[in-house]
């Protein structure tokens, strides 16, 4: 449940905060941690390749284990824990033979549950086996596109993929976007939806916050001058004068598709998203 903070301050008026009270009072694991080089949005070059990124508060990289091959050992979950690098939050299991990993935490996991990767793992949230033993209209998540790569799909906070059917060697799944496609029904599927759910209802609340989170202001292009984008300028309130929207260089944005017409995928895709 998303909390809201009374209003002591004129910041904290608006401020929501995500449901914290099953996060552990831990540290994370050193061995399971790094630091990653904060860029600030530059490349190789020091030229500015992302916009509107820099700053922020100091933060670890938690190595997360996204495969989790280790069939038919059985895992305790350990701690749940807060991952500043992703909306999900994260668990970390300790397994019978010892060994400690961190894993995308699923909804409804508590400390204390066992979990196991296994193609004859039982359907129980937080289980890891193949899409072909997966019950039809079961919530999914953290799946491989291609058997052994390493979950890729349903990775963030609150989205889930669901089961449509099984056919022909394929998987057909329905994924959070709504579009329609076929995987290979001997990857690997972890059971459930995405912990965090509520992820998508927080309020910042005021600018600070988004500093904290390595985010720089984004100035409107209606407000700049002529010579800084395609839209400044102009006594008064302008309106576009173009039929679509486009970038600070002039190109066009908004509904351009990327999608290489050719892809080997689009074989795959049953129906696409809107």
């Amino acid at each position: 449940m998303v909390k809201k903070l009374n209003p002591r301050t004129p910041s904290t008026r608006f401020i929501t905060v995500a449901d914290y009270s099953l996060i552990s009072d831990v540290r994370p694991r050193k061995n399971l941690t790094e630091r990653l080089q904060n860029h600030a949005g530059r490349n190789n070059q020091g030229r500015i390749s992302v916009r509107h990124q820099g700053g922020g508060n100091k933060i670890l990289y938690r190595l997360i284990d996204f495969k989790q091959m280790k069939v038919g050992v059985p895992g305790r979950i350990e701690t749940i824990e807060y991952d500043p690098y992703r909306s999900a939050f994260i668990a970390l299991v300790l397994y019978a033979d010892g060994e400690r990993r961190y894993i995308l935490a699923p909804h409804g996991i508590a400390v204390g549950n066992t979990i196991v990767t296994d193609p004859n793992a039982p359907i129980e949230t937080g289980n890891r086996t193949i899409l072909k033993r997966i019950p039809v209209g079961t919530f999914v998540h953290n799946i491989e596109l291609s058997p052994g790569q390493g979950g890729q799909f349903a990775r963030s906070a609150g989205t889930s993929i669901q089961i449509l059917a099984h056919e022909d060697g394929y998987t057909q799944v329905k994924m959070p976007s709504g579009e329609m496609r076929k995987i290979l029904w001997n990857a690997y599927a972890s059971i459930g939806q995405i912990s965090n759910p509520e992820y998508n209802l927080v309020t910042l609340g005021k600018a600070g916050r988004s500093r904290w989170l390595n985010i720089r202001p984004t100035v409107r292009g209606t407000a700049m001058n002529p010579r800084d984008h395609p839209y400044g300028g102009g006594e008064g309130r302008q309106p576009r004068g173009t039929k679509r929207p486009k970038t600070k260089w002039g190109k066009t944005t908004g509904g351009h598709k990327t999608r290489e017409k050719s892809r080997y995928s689009n074989a795959l895709i049953i129906k696409r998203r809107k």
